[in-house]
């Protein structure tokens, strides 16, 4: 984001001498910059100018010299305290006391004094202390402790403002000395959007603060002097012959030499202040004029040592297998699509010098004993350069200007202003031959009629604003009332600025027009409501499924579904598991996470272990989310060229190459199930708990689950069951798993012991759920409870042996509870005891002992007859 300091913007924008920080970022939210943060002085309090009347060298038990000094800083602050208003023999005048390590100053230098109650930058408050046998009243500053850098005299230590009145900067003792020095500037952080990248400068920034205030804006560039004239400068090629989506990756390329640079001379302070200002560390003279160009112009730079440059420079795309140490010292493989400033300087005559429009490569560096440089300003296409970017992981500040798009007549004004800067404070001289290889299209016409922005907008606007709105934004209008053509009045032909390549359809023109005639003369109007019955049913299904678990304890968190290639064996899927058929992204956020979830668990197993991870000693956490599954093995949509609509044959194939997607809701539970009290330790989580939260969630869509005994991944053999519901046709459908997860898992996890969890197909289980809800009557007879132990078969469900005791209970069947499994030598081997606790009530009346015998004679009936059960004795 970038950080406008107002003093920098007062130069290309008129301010009021009384605009503050908030007034500003005010302003320009009206145009459409939103301000991201404000930055207030770094330095507040009295940080007033000193004159050095005194000062005594004392030597030091541990070796080191410090000066006690008697500085004079104003009739409003000379008041030491160790010395009030006194003068000291030999002292003129009253003074304070002040303790400084330093030695780069002398008695009569006039140097900068922080007073108690200054804070400067880092927040570090100023205040009278005992040190050194002396009361320091105060602090005698350096550059560093000021936030201003080091000496441009490459001095080290304090501030020396001048000697006598012989050089530095003019103040008298007690003059303020953080106006002097530009300590009060204040700085707005902006958020820029993709289409507005000329707002990545100053002179694109005060653009915009003229519309939005009316202030006079003073665009630099025409100012600047062109004197290099003459063609014939280093030989460039521009060789793009693999252009991405058919555009060259450089259209213009400007080279200009600068010689005889001195290279220690300094980055001059106000400079430095303004990059520091700006977010950006001072390094060089040259580096950092190159980095002040680009804040202030919008054209980003490149600097090259002229020495270690073999022309010709040569703009191409990269080789297979080619590489680039860039300035960051790391080396990177390039890409065929990588677009590289390269030259004659390798072993083969051909050596790469950089990636175009990110970052530079270290060869051709420029270093402290450089004198002859050659500075680059070109105009690189903006995809290509997002595109490396992003492949190399390699954000900078050239690559976010030339991503959104840098004016393409700014190359020829960039080099010469930031040459002319160099000379200025570097020396050397600019030489009169230049490189301006390529060419600049002009903008593309559009066409518009003067009341398309009340057609779009839905308000009203004047002939005079749309055209005025047009001009101010640096647009050609022609045609329209005002050249008098009655057959075009009503129509305009905008050609729009060089810096604005977002303006290419009559829309955005109508949105510059309603920026800048004011958002705020746009009525807020809500629409209202559309007649209806407000939730969906399968929205608030889902929303009951949700409250069902927060209710039952659990949280509800968010993961990306993002996944590694490793999860499927992580979780022990088999070899031939569908799950395993996962859709690969091509561009991926990480590239250790390309594929995207077939299951939930996948990435909230993660999530329970992160949680656990950050010191949590139990976890009970669910999510409702997408999984995908893809349709065609290996089979990558196509991607169409965006210059004409897809062909309905490429249509159906992208679709046909998406991947199956429904809603999952999953669950993972472990460790304590509650906190500890007095009545002891809760029990811990367990494979029915997830059994019964499955069950909680489909009874909250109205869907009942039935479970069967299964083996599947990620759960233990033995203790997880199949989820299933039954269908309009009498079948019934899986829809999930639930149970305690194998103790691979939970080991790979790092999970409690016997952690469990579930995961249903939420879609389907609402799409299970009865269309229509009937009510119960509520019961006033009261029920008669009757418990029965079945043994049967170790491979019959206990589900099927609910079932065949609600269809021998009949309409007398309220409620079926299976509490207890059973199986030892006293019921023989292979098979199992299941006892289970019926609830019978009658809505006629009181059942009797005759009804209730009848009603049980009909439940052992059933069960003997669907699974062969024999009630226990």
């Amino acid at each position: 984001m970038p950080r406008i300091p107002l003093t920098w913007l007062a130069e290309h924008a008129a301010l009021s001498a009384d605009a503050s920080a908030l007034q500003v970022a005010t302003d320009l939210s009206r145009v459409g910059l939103e301000e991201e943060a404000i930055f207030g002085a770094q330095v507040t309090g009295p940080l007033v100018v000193g004159r050095v009347l005194d000062l005594v060298k004392e030597p030091q038990k541990n070796g080191k010299t410090i000066n006690w000094v008697r500085v004079d800083v104003g009739p409003e602050h000379n008041e030491a305290a160790d010395n009030p208003k006194d003068p000291q023999p030999g002292e003129e005048r009253p003074s304070r006391g002040i303790i400084c390590g330093a030695h780069n100053f002398e008695v009569g230098d006039l140097v900068v004094v922080s007073l108690p109650g200054t804070v400067l930058p880092g927040d570090f408050a100023i205040a009278a202390r005992k040190t050194y046998g002396h009361t320091s009243d105060g602090m005698i500053c350096s550059g560093e402790e000021l936030g201003l850098g080091p000496d441009p005299d490459g001095e080290d230590g304090i501030i020396v403002l001048g000697r006598g009145h012989a050089k530095g900067l003019t103040g008298e003792p007690g003059d303020d000395a953080i106006a002097l020095l530009g300590l009060a500037d204040e700085v707005v952080e902006i958020n820029v959007t993709p289409d507005r990248g000329y707002c990545f400068s100053m002179r694109g920034v005060a653009r915009e603060y003229s519309h939005a205030t009316g202030a006079a804006f003073t665009d630099p560039v025409p100012g600047v002097e062109i004197t290099a004239t003459d063609r014939g400068g280093i030989p460039v090629q521009l060789r793009d012959q693999a252009p991405l989506n058919g555009v060259e990756g450089c259209t213009r390329f400007v080279a200009l030499e600068v010689q005889g640079v001195d290279p220690e001379a300094q980055t001059p302070r106000w400079m430095a202040r303004r990059l520091t200002l700006a977010g950006m560390r001072p390094i060089s003279l040259i580096v950092d004029v190159t980095n002040y160009v680009m804040l202030d112009l919008g054209q980003p730079l490149h600097a090259y040592d002229a020495k270690k440059l073999v022309g010709p420079i040569v703009v191409r795309r990269a080789q297979q297998g080619e590489k680039l140490t860039t300035l960051d010292d790391v080396e990177r493989t390039l890409d065929p699509e990588d677009l590289l400033i390269t030259d004659a300087g390798g072993e083969s005559g051909d050596r790469v010098l950089g990636l175009a429009g990110v970052m530079g490569g270290e060869d051709t560096e420029v270093s402290a004993s450089t004198t002859n440089i050659v500075l680059e300003a070109a105009t690189f296409d903006p995809v290509s350069v997002a595109r490396t970017a992003r492949r190399h992981r390699l954000p900078s500040e050239a690559s976010k200007r030339f991503e959104r798009g840098v004016d393409p007549q700014l190359p020829l004004a960039a080099v010469h202003r930031a040459a002319q800067l160099i000379v200025e404070f570097g020396g050397g001289t600019i030489e009169h031959r230049i490189t301006d290889e390529g060419s600049v299209a002009e903008p593309a016409p559009i066409t518009i009629a003067i009341g398309d922005a009340e057609r779009l907008v839905g308000i009203p606007y004047t002939a005079e604003q749309v055209r005025g709105s047009l001009e101010a934004i640096g647009c050609e209008v022609a045609g329209g009332p005002a050249d008098g053509d009655a057959a075009a009045e009503d129509t305009l032909v905008v050609t729009p600025p060089s810096w604005r390549p977002d303006l290419t359809i009559r829309e955005d023109l109508v949105e510059e027009i309603a920026r800048l005639v004011g958002y705020e003369q746009i009525p807020s109007i809500l629409p209202p409501a559309v007649g209806g019955h407000g939730l969906t049913v399968a929205q608030r299904s889902r929303r009951a499924a949700r409250r069902a678990l927060a209710e039952a304890g659990l949280v509800e968190v968010a993961s990306a579904p993002f996944v590694a290639e490793s999860v499927h064996d992580r979780l022990r899927y088999g070899k031939d598991d569908a799950r395993r058929e996962a859709v690969r992204i091509l561009n991926p956020l990480a590239e250790d996470e390309p594929l995207l979830r077939t299951e939930l668990l996948q990435t909230l197993l993660p999530v329970a272990r992160r949680n656990l991870g950050r010191g949590e000693e139990s976890v009970a956490v669910f999510q409702r989310a997408s999984v995908f599954r893809a349709r065609t093995a290996g089979g990558a949509a196509p991607v169409p060229a965006p210059a004409a609509r897809p062909s309905d044959q490429d249509l159906e194939a992208i679709l046909g190459a998406l991947p199956a997607q429904t809603g999952a809701l999953a669950a993972v539970v472990g460790g304590a199930s509650g906190p500890d009290s007095w009545q002891g330790e809760p029990a811990p989580w367990g494979w029915a708990d997830a059994l019964d939260l499955a069950r909680r969630a489909a009874a909250a869509v109205g869907a009942e689950l039935e479970v069967r005994q299964v083996e599947r991944a990620p759960f233990h053999p033995g203790r997880a069951g199949e989820l299933r519901v039954a269908t309009a046709d009498g079948d019934s459908l899986v829809v999930g798993a639930a149970g305690e997860l194998h103790p691979a898992v939970i080991k790979e996890f790092a999970l409690p012991a016997r952690t469990a969890a579930f995961e249903l197909d939420l879609e389907a289980v609402i799409g299970a759920a009865p269309a229509v809800v009937r009510a119960v009557p509520v019961p006033t007879f009261p029920p008669a409870k009757e418990d029965f132990a079945f043994v049967v078969e170790d491979s019959v469900p206990a589900s099927a042996v609910e079932a065949a005791i609600v269809v021998g209970a009949g309409d007398l069947a309220e409620n079926v509870h299976l509490f207890d499994v059973f199986t030892g030598e006293q019921i023989g081997a292979g098979k199992k005891s299941l006892a289970f606790a019926v609830r019978l009530r009658s809505t006629e009346g009181t059942l009797g002992a005759d009804e209730i015998g009848a009603a049980r004679k009909r439940i052992i009936a059933a069960v003997e007859t669907a699974v062969g059960g024999e009630l226990r004795a």
